[in-house]
């Protein structure tokens, strides 16, 4: 038996060995006569099972608490194969992410280890670049550009991973602040998308200020997926870095993420990153297995029937609402977030004192019932149950609880 056979075996035996992938190896398993069969693989374990941690139906959505999506059979397909081979890591980093460049009509694109991790490898970049001394020296940025400006609103937990890299976050309100704050100091300019809405300056405008007066600008979208255009919209308008989750919307590994945007930016971040050691970003290490898994995540999402999938979730959403129906005190409506997470809701409310059971309670006894049922986590009043991270079936199983709970069952 040659060596290429022997690999063969070993990757065709770890697809066999995860459950739902043999339709994916099948026929590649086939064609290789000396290739084990499923049966000889051995059995995937049901560690979480063995442990007797909890497991729910998730009706909340992509937290990260929650340990976000679950990933696509087709992405842990490749990682798995994936998992059996040897490649040069930059080689694979430079062409996954021209890949992905490719399909999100934008100049260049790498995989991170979450959106948090974008935003320190896009802050790395503007403040050291690609000067090897300055990339040794961060956080620490005597002499360096190392100003960023945000709008007060857009001020967020998540911004820590921009001040991992030294910089100092210079709050502004208006327009005239903005521009106002710009000096030879400045290394970014940050916009938070979901925040839009709360801020003076919007997206164009941010844009045009910025290039005005030739400062970087970075967007974090973690959550804005879907809709699918929002894959190629930011880069359209003129950010020059965007930054996603890879394991919301997508699907992709739950500790991955995108950076997006211009070429010379994205170059740098590179070398902040692996596998360079002596680098701010080290830690965030990205393997081979998350840079295929989310390059498959993202193809498959973006070959989706999009319509039929919102279908699906407006459905699921009826389907719930069917199963309430006897109680004419219950009133639900579904609700779609205009930016962030913008997906249908279902938003439940009862009275309280007809059926003895607050939402607070409810949130509570769907948590303790079995199967155990997360619903959205700040849940008061109106109940809030996310339908899209539901597997096939799970709106029914929610739906009749809900109901038993109000008839005190």
């Amino acid at each position: 038996m040659n060596r290429k056979t022997t690999r063969r075996q070993a990757i065709f035996g770890a697809m066999a060995g995860v459950p739902a992938l043999q339709m994916l190896g099948g026929q590649a398993v086939a064609e290789d006569a000396e290739a084990p069969a499923a049966s000889d693989a051995p059995p995937a374990r049901d560690v979480i099972g063995e442990l007797k941690v909890r497991t729910f139906i998730n009706a909340a959505g992509t937290f990260t608490a929650l340990t976000g999506s679950l990933m696509r059979p087709e992405a842990v397909a490749a990682m798995q194969v994936a998992s059996r081979q040897y490649v040069k890591l930059e080689e694979l980093r430079d062409t996954v992410g021209a890949r992905i460049a490719e399909l999100l009509h934008c100049p260049a694109a790498m995989v991170t280890a979450g959106c948090a991790s974008a935003l320190s490898l896009a802050t790395a970049a503007c403040v050291a670049g690609r000067d090897p001394e300055l990339i040794r020296r961060l956080p620490d940025t005597t002499g360096m550009k190392n100003e960023v400006i945000v709008q007060k609103t857009h001020r967020v937990g998540y911004d820590h991973a921009i001040r991992n890299a030294g910089v100092k976050l210079i709050e502004v309100v208006t327009r005239d602040e903005m521009e106002a704050a710009i000096n030879d100091r400045t290394a970014m300019m940050f916009f938070l998308n979901f925040a839009d809405p709360k801020g003076q300056v919007h997206h164009e405008e941010f844009v045009a200020i910025a290039r005005k007066h030739r400062i970087p600008t970075l967007i974090d979208a973690a959550a804005d997926v879907p809709p699918v255009e929002n894959l190629w919209r930011y880069t359209k308008l003129g950010f020059d870095l965007v930054a996603f989750s890879g394991g919301k919307g997508l699907r992709g590994p739950q500790s991955s993420g995108l950076l997006l945007g211009r070429k010379d930016l994205i170059d740098a971040a590179k070398l902040h990153h692996v596998p360079y050691g002596d680098t701010l970003c080290r830690s965030n290490k990205v393997n081979k297995e998350e840079m295929i898994g989310l390059l498959v995540a993202l193809e498959s999402y973006l070959n989706e029937d999009h319509a039929a999938v919102w279908k699906e979730w407006e459905d699921r959403c009826q389907r719930i609402t069917d199963a309430l129906k006897e109680f004419p005190d219950v009133k639900t409506k579904v609700v779609v977030p205009s930016i962030a997470n913008a997906v249908p809701h279902l938003h439940i409310r009862w009275n309280t004192q007809a059926h003895g059971v607050t939402a607070a309670e409810m949130v509570q006894r769907l948590r303790e019932g079995k199967p155990s049922i997360e619903v959205g986590p700040r849940s008061r009043n109106p109940l809030v149950v996310g339908v899209w991270m539901m597997e096939p079936g799970d709106d029914v199983v929610v739906g009749r609880r809900i109901r038993e709970i109000l008839k005190g069952v």
